[in-house]
């Protein structure tokens, strides 16, 4: 790439480039590779690129911003799961203890029955 260099000159020394590698690799002609390379869903990605609005931006300032977004994207992903595995923790130690209180009512709970139980023995004994 060169410094100068706009988005839709890059697609084509990108496209340019692959098919001059698919052709040493199968010996077809040039633009018999350029055309298989050019209908692949990569090469009409790249089309697209060159095609589209940013094709006269330059393509160093155009991929540090892309770049730049992609990181900013990760970063706003990591800090999500960050929160969410906090959020989630705290969910699960919350319910952890609200269960456990529920358990040891419940043995209170059995040892109320067993009392009641003896009671109403002894009153029908």
């Amino acid at each position: 790439m060169h410094r100068d260099q706009t988005i839709s000159e890059m697609v084509e020394e990108v496209l340019t480039n692959q098919a001059k590698s698919l052709s040493e690799q199968t010996g077809q002609a040039f633009e018999s590779a350029l055309g298989v390379v050019a209908d692949t869903e990569a090469g009409k990605q790249l089309r697209e690129l060159a095609n589209g609005e940013h094709r006269y931006k330059k393509a160093r300032e155009w991929q540090a911003k892309v770049h730049f977004e992609r990181a900013e994207e990760q970063l706003r992903h990591l800090f999500g799961s960050y929160v969410l595995s906090r959020f989630a923790g705290e969910r699960q130690s919350s319910w952890v203890a609200g269960y456990l209180e529920w358990l040891e009512g419940k043995e209170a709970r059995t040892q109320y029955h067993a009392l009641l139980e003896e009671e109403l023995a002894s009153l029908q004994g």
